[in-house]
């Protein structure tokens, strides 16, 4: 089931059980499957157009009366657009307003260059009291959903729309704040957020062909980042490659460098997104030409490897 479905049906289950939850969106509920909440809740859902600025703002008055809303657009225009609105008037506000952003990175594809982000995360990690989440699947986007709506604070959660793939089996549990210990090794630590932990699973699978093992951690929140799981694992390997479909400044790569730099100096390196403007295309195509490859993580990889 697309992640948007998975997601609608969630919140339908607890709009429920919770009477504060609100939903709102910018002429897009259609595009990021929330369209059916409308109907099934009618005095609990707003479209506000296509004016984000002015979405947040809603959202704030509704947190600040004891509501819990829920913001929606595409990844750019719910961070980078309306960055003012969520720092004075959520971040600086404390208010608990859900931020979501559809179709982060890459994964825009025809959408363009226009809808398509690399800073997001950056954008939303350097805010203070707002968390971070980079959703891997429908299986985790739906059981992290009820501590969702109950975290005290922002939030800023991104996630693929169409995305059908999964993951993580039903008996998951969501965590927030830790990271999941995927794969146990000795030889290098790849630690990877987001649809990204597909192509970072397949890597360690083909480099344990080639002898090389690897201690996999997938983070879903960024921030607050698992700093113990990231130590414990550098302190192991003495390398560390993260992997993000994200710009190599501001998001995971910083998160866990910053960590590192301060309290286990480790070599590392990032598949990310390297100072590179946006752009249109197939996915496949995007992923190839931003060296978002499974190939890429296992060449970068081997090269830690080599290099300690």
């Amino acid at each position: 089931m697309e992640l948007r479905k998975e997601y609608a049906g969630e919140l339908s289950r607890l709009m429920k059980q919770n009477d504060k939850i609100f939903i709102l969106d910018a002429d897009l509920a259609g595009a990021g499957g929330t369209k059916p909440l409308y109907a099934e809740f009618p005095d609990r859902c707003l479209n506000v157009g296509v004016a984000e600025a002015n979405m947040a703002c809603v959202a704030v008055g509704l947190a600040s009366c004891g509501f819990v809303p829920f913001i929606h657009s595409f990844a750019p225009f719910s961070t980078r657009r309306i960055f003012d609105q969520i720092a004075v008037s959520v971040s600086y506000s404390e208010q608990n307003v859900r931020i979501v952003g559809f179709d982060p990175g890459v994964h825009t594809t025809y959408n363009g260059g226009t809808h398509m982000t690399f800073e997001d995360m950056a954008c939303m990690r350097a805010l203070c009291n707002v968390a971070v989440l980079d959703i891997t699947d429908g299986v985790q986007l739906r059981k992290a959903l009820p501590y969702i709506v109950q975290h005290n604070g922002p939030m800023y959660m991104r996630f693929v729309r169409k995305q059908t793939d999964t993951l993580f089996g039903e008996d998951y549990v969501f965590r927030f704040g830790k990271a999941e210990h995927l794969r146990s090794g000795e030889d290098v630590t790849i630690v990877a957020s987001g649809t990204m932990l597909f192509d970072a699973v397949k890597a360690a699978e083909r480099l344990a062909v080639n002898g090389i093992s690897v201690d996999l951690l997938g983070i879903h929140t960024v921030k607050p980042l698992d700093e113990e799981a990231i130590l414990a694992s550098a302190r192991k390997t003495r390398c560390v490659l993260t992997v993000e479909n994200h710009s190599i400044h501001g998001g995971l790569y910083s998160a866990v460098t910053e960590v590192l730099s301060a309290k286990v100096p480790t070599l590392c390196d990032a598949v990310a997104v390297r100072d590179r403007l946006t752009q249109v295309g197939k996915l496949d195509d995007l992923k190839r030409d931003y060296g978002l490859t499974a190939d890429d993580i296992c060449r970068r990889a081997l090269a830690l490897v080599a290099s300690k």
